[in-house]
């Protein structure tokens, strides 16, 4: 019995030793992966198919995000009405996203409803029409939002940012227009949703209490559904020339939106998970670098960050933040001091120690729960990432010196790598 007049000892969570619950992986009858997470005290379940079906895919622009959205507005048997009533009617909830190489369908459920919610799922995937009337106020909705959004710079900052890394017609970098949405077609929709769904490829990730016969529940309800190849795309990077854009959007701004950022590898280089440690410690937490001088102490922001894109193929560095025009230009040089200061003294052990416990911590925060678990799996499965993978960061996370930050600072911190924009 632990003696409550003694204070517990306080452990650096460094010393902490992680371990991810191993994923259970079975393949159905078509040769779908499922990968599933037994756990939890709730009786609730999170289903999620992946399929390859981003706009990586697409030939026209808002193809790949436009069919997603249309999956569950209407099929041969049923309404958008009726598919929304009838996913409330069990207290579930369903959901569709549209990513760059990938676009999924979500459901979470309580346990004992999944016999009645699984057909309906396969109705969408497999029965979806995509009626008109839907298609024309999914438009309509959706050129108000883009007008709306192209007044505020964070917005445009965003578009621009991408666009410069990675080029306009990259599936990174494409941002859309108002007569993009006019452009839409239902039979483009439908070949789209025919190839990429009902024909398409997917994996299927599933965590919670799930009851002992998951495996043959799938199989029998999506072992049966085409299993098609995905030719890989080889799109290559256009970046732009000019690395620092002033872009002025609103006349009457009186606020700027700030973005920097430089091209970096995937998780697969060496570096990837060196450098996530010297990101953090840049601009990757409250307690950062950028957060005590350009928030705390010049007071020209109420939040800046940094962090690596989650792109597949490849990914950049990103330095974001929104500050009053009249001093964007000293939050650009702020910044640049302390990518220098980073090149130039190591960092203290205290500092870095700070670092790595809130880097452990957020990793345990990760681990709490089946769908969080379900959701870093995804995360190697997608990316190609062994279950080593896991630890072998943190034994990075652990060991990593100043000097090694060091040297990853001198290697990717340097001013001339940077695209640099601002927009008021």
């Amino acid at each position: 019995m632990p003696n409550r007049k003694e204070s517990p000892k306080i452990v650096d969570a460094i010393h902490f030793d992680l371990k991810l619950k191993k994923a259970d992986k079975f393949i159905l009858d078509n040769g779908a992966e499922v990968y599933a997470i037994n756990a939890g005290a709730e009786e609730v379940i999170m289903f999620e198919w992946v399929y390859c079906a981003g706009n990586w895919f697409e030939e026209q622009k808002l193809i790949a995000a436009t069919t997603n959205f249309l999956l569950r507005n209407g099929t041969n048997h049923r309404s958008s009405f009726g598919i929304n009533e009838y996913f409330e009617y069990y207290g579930s909830f369903l959901n569709r996203s549209c990513y760059n190489e990938t676009a999924t369908i979500t459901l979470h459920c309580l346990k004992k409803h999944i016999n009645e919610l699984l057909p309906v799922v396969k109705e969408l995937i497999t029965e979806s029409v995509m009626p008109q009337d839907e298609l024309d106020i999914y438009k309509q909705n959706m050129k108000q939002r883009l007008q709306v959004n192209l007044k505020k710079s964070d917005f445009v900052a965003g578009r621009i940012i991408d666009a410069s890394l990675f080029g306009e017609n990259h599936p990174y970098g494409r941002y859309n227009y108002l007569e993009d949405f006019d452009n839409l077609e239902r039979t483009s929709l439908q070949h789209f949703y025919n190839q990429y769904y009902r024909n398409g490829k997917f994996i299927l990730f599933v965590a919670g209490k799930l009851p002992t016969d998951i495996e043959t529940i799938l199989n029998t309800q999506f072992g049966d559904l085409p299993m098609g190849t995905v030719l890989e795309k080889e799109i290559k990077t256009q970046p732009a020339k000019e690395k620092k854009l002033r872009i002025v959007n609103d006349e009457n701004g009186v606020q700027g939106s700030i973005r920097m950022a430089r091209h970096f590898p995937n998780r697969h280089h060496p570096d990837f998970s060196k450098v996530m440690v010297l990101n953090v410690l840049l601009g990757g937490f409250f307690g950062s670098r950028l957060m005590r001088n350009i928030r705390e102490d010049k007071g020209y922001t109420y939040g800046i960050h940094s962090f690596i894109q989650n792109h597949i193929h490849e990914t950049c560095w990103m330095i974001s933040t929104e500050a009053g025009k009249d001093v964007c230009e000293a939050t650009l040089e702020e910044v640049y001091k302390e990518m220098k200061q980073l090149r130039e003294v190591p960092v203290g052990n205290d500092e870095l120690l700070l670092v790595k416990n809130y880097m452990m911590g957020g990793i345990l925060g990760d681990l709490n729960g089946p769908f969080q678990i379900i959701a870093r799996w995804k995360n190697y499965v997608l990316n190609n990432l062994p279950e080593q993978y896991f630890y072998d960061s943190i034994q990075l996370i652990k060991s990593i010196t100043p000097e090694e930050i060091q040297q990853l600072a001198q290697k990717y911190l340097q001013p001339e790598d940077f695209y640099e924009l601002v927009v008021v």
